[in-house]
């Protein structure tokens, strides 16, 4: 229970409520003094320490720090400080960011000791804008899959439905957020993992323009396709967080340039989409789509052109380069964990051992020709914008997977046919546009028949991310969500 004060009187607000608050509200309760940080964060730390045993999202959960922070966040408002737009707001934070203080694992047992020297650019700017840090949460070894579980640490289950998983790599952030455990969260995606996960446990996950946002942790920061960005539940939470992290860092050369960064569009100011045009993609490399998906994701589609916007099919013709995709993301481990194999093959992640000796087959020639038709694909999406302003696809093919699936060898499954594996049967709607570096923005759609949530996906133009929250907190409005909760 929390202590909410109007005015001079105290009223008692049930946990849920607080937990479910968004953090926009949270953040104004706290700012006029009627909500006590301390309170919110122990809530917060309370139903983490609860839901770890069954769910599993996190690697640490940081309460004498968090507490710390909340007490120094409610100081500084009876001190009338200046206050940041997501004072007193717990964050938590994957386990491939560094925070100072707490070890980076990247969710392996090779960096089990590795403590970082101080916080990464992102966590700087959140703690920047008021945020607490109270958790680092889960994802598998290297967040080398959509699927949340290791070795090490077992396996991070679905609030929806625990035999399902949260999605990966930024599965443990998606649990977290979907169960009310913070109100944001912070992702990173290089083939979906932001997106994946908040697709499979129902939040709004945008993985950014390519250099809007810093990744400092690259390691060929110029062929870079992995971006931080915001999960979260509501379209405001992920806007306001997205704020907060924005702008150049000299760790990233691709902010330098502005990452094309462009105010919201005059025509998305209110509710007339007139004009508006929408290219629709039904299929990318998937053969097949869950019907309850592709349902919902022309539902969607229908609300914004019930506001006046034009839809029309889109897509079609496009090479969008599995293969030569896979042969880079699955060359770069074979090439990263290299050095690594003669000690700690026996610890890690058989998936991930399959994906380097995969990667170790490729040559320098099939490296090299992924690369180039990595140009073709941006150029042919490029394309699509001169027809298009906005492109609209489902975010999966189908609801979250069953916990247990072997994303090295297992294939998707869809009204009982073989899809491939995950790239090709799952999450084909996502690794694209990391590839492209235009900004895609996921948010809930509704719920299938296995009471799993659906979700959509709006791509932009680079630079366009703040008319893609536009659009999201339209449907937001036009098919609400946030109602729905996990059991």
């Amino acid at each position: 229970m929390i202590s909410v004060a109007p005015g001079k009187g105290y009223q008692i607000v049930p946990d849920t409520d607080l937990l479910f608050m968004t953090a926009a509200r949270a953040a104004a309760l706290i700012r006029s003094g009627k909500l006590s940080p301390v309170t919110y964060m122990q809530e917060v730390l309370a139903a983490a320490h609860a839901a770890q045993p069954g769910l599993n999202p996190f690697v640490a959960i940081m309460d004498e720090p968090a507490l710390a922070g909340a007490r120094a966040a409610e100081k500084a408002v009876k001190d009338g400080a200046k206050l940041g737009p997501l004072h007193g707001i717990p964050v938590s934070i994957k386990d491939q960011v560094d925070v100072d203080g707490v070890v980076t694992t990247h969710g392996s047992a090779i960096f089990a000791d590795n403590m970082p020297p101080e916080d990464d650019v992102t966590v700087a700017r959140l703690r920047a804008a008021g945020a607490v840090v109270f958790a680092k949460t889960r994802l598998p070894e290297f967040g080398h899959k959509g699927l949340t579980d290791g070795p090490g640490f077992g396996t991070t289950r679905n609030p929806w439905d625990p035999s399902r998983t949260t999605g990966g790599s930024s599965g443990g952030a998606g649990a977290a957020v979907a169960m009310g455990i913070g109100p944001i969260g912070l992702g990173t995606d290089g083939a979906g993992s932001i997106r994946i996960p908040a697709a499979c446990c129902g939040l709004v996950g945008l993985k950014p323009t390519l250099g809007s946002i810093p990744w400092q942790q690259a390691t060929d920061a110029f062929g870079n396709y992995t971006y931080a960005g915001p999960m979260t539940r509501s379209v405001t939470d992920a806007a306001l967080m997205r704020a907060a992290m924005v702008g150049a860092s000299d760790k990233d050369p691709w902010t330098l340039g502005g990452g094309g960064e462009r105010g919201l569009t005059p025509g998305l100011i209110g509710r007339d989409l007139s004009g508006l045009r929408i290219g629709v993609i039904a299929r990318m490399a998937n053969p097949r789509v869950q019907a309850e998906m592709a349902e919902h994701t022309i539902a969607s589609v229908d609300a914004l052109v019930a506001m006046g916007a034009d839809a029309d099919a889109a897509g079609e013709g496009i090479d969008w380069i599995e293969m030569p995709g896979r042969v880079m993301y699955q060359g770069n481990y074979a090439v990263s964990m290299a050095r690594h194999l003669g000690q700690w093959s026996n610890q890690m992640d058989p998936s991930l051992l399959a994906f380097v000796e995969r990667g170790s087959k490729f040559s320098m020639a099939d490296f090299r020709q992924g690369q180039y038709a990595r140009t073709r694909l941006f150029r042919d999406i490029q394309a699509l914008f001169t027809r298009f302003d906005v492109l609209v696809s489902p975010t999966l093919s189908r609801t979250a997977l069953p916990a247990d699936f072997d994303a090295a060898h297992d294939e998707i499954e869809i009204d009982g046919e073989k899809c491939g594996i995950t790239r090709q049967g799952w999450s084909s709607y996502v690794y694209p546009f990391n590839l492209t570096g235009h900004p895609a923005l996921t948010i809930p759609s509704g719920f299938a028949a296995d009471g799993l949530p659906t979700a959509v996906q709006l791509i932009g133009p680079w630079g366009s991310d703040l008319d893609l929250l536009r659009l999201g907190a339209l449907l937001e409005d036009a098919r609400p969500w946030a109602d729905k909760r996990p059991v």
